[in-house]
């Protein structure tokens, strides 16, 4: 469905056409909500339903409560599972609100255009919205080829319409939480142990003696079986060291703050590994019988000396030493952090593999109070055929660049849209499912600028969140707790399963993901890719495959299994290959010089923030998950918007005062559409402010959103591209005050 351009469109805005459709005739769609399981055998409480959390990527597995008339009223932990241990985060217990939030998504919507060019959306039926969105893929595929289409995804239904498209030709699916957050540290940590951290980390952080966060704000991002551990830990005796511009909550607990310098901790990490080295605090026997390059290594950080990094980093120099003793006396129980969002300054791969060299100098990896060796429980796929091999990949789009990374990316999709950077291989089409394209990647306006050139644009979502506005067509999607999805099946200390099915029948005119694709796939001929029946037949299949039952997961939620493959850790003196060119850990990266790029992490400075411009340093909040929750009733009560730190001496210079509202400008000119309220605090660093990210939403039809705060997307338009994997670093920009949006503030 193309457009000569595409305006966006407010969800309220809707034809009159859209009036055709009666209730009773959208509902006759759904299909009846079982209260029982047909074919299964054994009790199961109807007033209590397995689940996993869909709130964040650590998913944890609880219980939905109901009361006698199937209302939901509470969501709590499983005992059984190791990514919760029984207790679920403020965000978990909140996933109520997603159910409950009356400004969801209630109805599919097609983009149509009235005789006077206004563009507005009309309500359609399910039938009549997939036909357009099968007609508009099979368009594409005839004129352009079926490569030409791609997935932006986050979250379970990604696995569905990840089917769909690979089925109908296409390898271009992507996640921002690659590019976007995590990418750098796979990469790096594949370079030197041959192997990623995936999700979750396998930290062993519950017998840890010493626990280095650099920009990892544990106790905020809520990464919750961590936390548990972690104050575990804290108990036990360990050493937290905190590495941040900003006093966070874990630094407040940490035996020490290192209030470093923005963009300059990779000179920290090379420092601490010189350290290490010169004062002989490194695992000799470890480093000698496990790794290659010693000497490479010992060479290329010579010159990073505690009084060199001084000057750079600001951290003393006794500080920086004595916090490597306390690093080397803990080990091999010591864990550098590997974070999770660590996409800052465009050399973030560079500054990961510095932190996986410090691990394996000290002799975590695979050790006790390090890194333990996870394990995954092995579920076989439903058969289906094998895939059509695409004509063409995201890979050739990027002409040559970012052979290590090993997903796709989400701003290479991006830029594959737009005709000027790659005509050859032009992407025409786009499904996005679950996530908000406008907060979620940097440079909005290159964003907006992709959606223009689609063809076809079609977005999956609970809520109406603001990339719906620009949809051809809007699907919406039931909530986690509405719904049948995949089995949960995460790495961890044991192989383990967990089971979602719905505790209610979904509200609206809203549907399963699942349900989508394979509707989908019926109208475009790739039917035979979705087999099964019903969902319930295919998770029965699976789970009998490995020794369950789906009668047994709905009566117990989660599955744990024994370890298979060996133990927890490396036993003493064990043999161990890894996965390299070498086959050893990499502390010198052959893959990395085979490519061109330095194979020993290195310091570059990066750019200074302008006269009266600051780092704009942004984070998590533990009450909400990016832009996804900001109009969640329940977590609103907790947060309803963010605020701006700001050094008292920076506030005295400007004349700001606690609670007052002002524009932020960064150092393109762009200004937040929104105010936000002056938080003067010496919890920040005098060249550096702080907000929490996902708040400032422009759309209205988020009602406890809209206008709260301001959007850090928004002042991102500064993106500092990693040479080696495509991930875009987003710390690189700097903002001022405004007191309106017309006029600076005098300072």
């Amino acid at each position: 469905m193309a457009h000569k351009r595409r305006d966006f469109i407010k969800i309220s805005s809707l034809s009159a056409a859209g009036l055709i459709f009666g209730a009773s005739h959208l509902r006759s769609a759904i299909p009846t909500f079982q209260k029982s399981t047909p074919g299964t055998s054994g009790e199961f409480d109807l007033h209590r339903t397995p689940t996993y959390c869909e709130v964040c990527f650590w998913k944890c597995a609880g219980w939905v409560y109901k009361n006698d008339e199937g209302n939901i009223k509470k969501i709590i932990g499983n005992d059984d599972d190791t990514n919760c241990n029984g207790r679920l985060c403020p965000r978990g217990t909140g996933g109520v609100g997603m159910y409950h939030d009356e400004d969801r998504l209630k109805t599919p919507l097609i983009r149509v255009t009235g005789a006077d060019g206004k563009q507005t959306f009309r309500e359609a039926s399910w039938d009549e919205a997939l036909d357009v969105v099968a007609k508009g893929l099979n368009k594409i595929k005839q004129e352009h080829g079926p490569e030409c289409t791609a997935l932006l995804t986050h979250g379970s239904g990604g696995h569905y319409f990840g089917t769909l498209l690979k089925a109908f030709g296409s390898g271009n699916i992507a996640a921002p939480s690659y590019a976007q957050c995590r990418g750098p540290r796979e990469v790096a940590f594949i370079a030197t142990f041959g192997e990623g951290l995936n999700s979750p980390e396998p930290t062993d952080i519950r017998d840890t003696r010493c626990l280095v966060l650099i920009g990892s704000h544990l106790g905020e991002n809520m990464h919750n079986a961590q936390v548990q551990e972690m104050s575990d830990a804290i108990d036990k005796g360990a050493a937290i060291i905190t590495v941040d511009p900003r006093f966070s909550t874990v630094a407040s607990k940490s035996k020490f703050w290192l209030p470093i310098k923005p963009a300059t901790d990779i000179a920290l990490l090379l420092t601490w590994i010189n350290v290490i080295i010169e004062n002989d605090w490194y695992d000799k026997e470890y480093v000698e019988k496990y790794t290659y390059g010693f000497e490479q290594l010992k060479q290329s950080v010579q010159s990073y000396t505690p009084e060199w990094a001084y000057g750079v980093t600001t951290i003393k120099p006794d500080v920086i030493r004595e916090t490597a003793r306390e690093m080397a006396n803990a080990a091999p129980s010591v864990i550098i952090h590997p974070g999770r969002h660590v996409t800052w300054y465009g050399d973030d791969t560079q500054r990961l593999r510095a932190v996986a060299i410090l691990n394996a100098l000290l002799g975590s990896w695979g050790r006790r109070g390090g890194f333990f060796v996870p394990e995954t429980a092995e579920v076989p796929d439903y058969p289906h055929p094998p895939f059509p091999k695409p004509a063409r990949t995201w890979r050739e789009a990027m002409g040559g660049k970012f052979k290590l990374a090993d997903l796709a990316l989400a701003n290479g999709v991006c830029e594959a849209t737009i005709p000027s950077v790659r005509m050859d291989c032009q992407i025409k089409g786009w499904i996005v499912n679950g996530t908000n394209l406008i907060m979620t990647l940097p440079d909005m306006q290159k964003t907006l600028e992709a959606i223009k050139n689609l063809e076809l644009l079609v977005v999956v979502d609970t809520m109406p969140m603001e990339i719906t506005g620009y949809a051809d067509v809007v699907l919406p999607e039931c909530t986690y707790l509405e719904r049948w999805d995949d089995l949960r099946v995460v790495q961890g200390r044991v192989p383990n399963i967990a089971l979602r099915m719905p505790a209610a029948e979904p509200k609206y005119d809203t549907k399963p993901a699942y349900w989508m694709a394979k509707e989908l796939s019926k109208k475009m001929g790739l039917e035979e890719y979705f087999a099964w029946d019903k969902f319930e037949d295919m998770l029965d299949w699976q789970l009998k495959e490995i020794g369950s039952s789906l009668d047994e997961m709905m009566r117990i939620g989660v599955k744990n299994f024994p370890r298979q493959y060996g133990p927890l850790y490396f036993e003493d003196g064990a043999e161990v290959e890894f996965n390299t060119n070498s086959g050893k850990i990499e502390l010198y990266s052959t893959a990395f010089a085979e490519e061109g790029f330095d194979p020993v992490p290195a310091y570059n400075p990066h750019m200074e923030p302008p006269t009266g411009y600051y780092h704009l340093n942004y984070g998590r909040a533990p009450m909400h998950t990016f832009s996804r929750t900001a109009n969640n009733p329940n977590l609103t009560d907790l947060m309803d918007e963010n605020v701006v730190w700001v050094n008292p001496k920076v506030a005295k210079q400007w004349g700001l005062k606690a609670g007052q509202e002002v524009y932020l400008q960064n150092q393109d000119g762009v200004v937040s559409d929104f105010p936000i309220k002056v938080r003067v605090t010496e919890r920040i660093r005098f060249d550096s402010v702080y907000m929490v990210h996902g708040f400032g939403h422009n759309h209205k039809q988020l009602s406890r959103a809209h206008g709260r705060g301001a959007s850090d997307s928004q002042l991102i338009t500064r993106v500092l591209v990693d040479p080696i994997m495509g991930g875009t670093g987003m710390r690189g920009n700097f903002v001022t005050f405004r007191f309106e949006k017309g006029s600076e503030v005098e300072s």
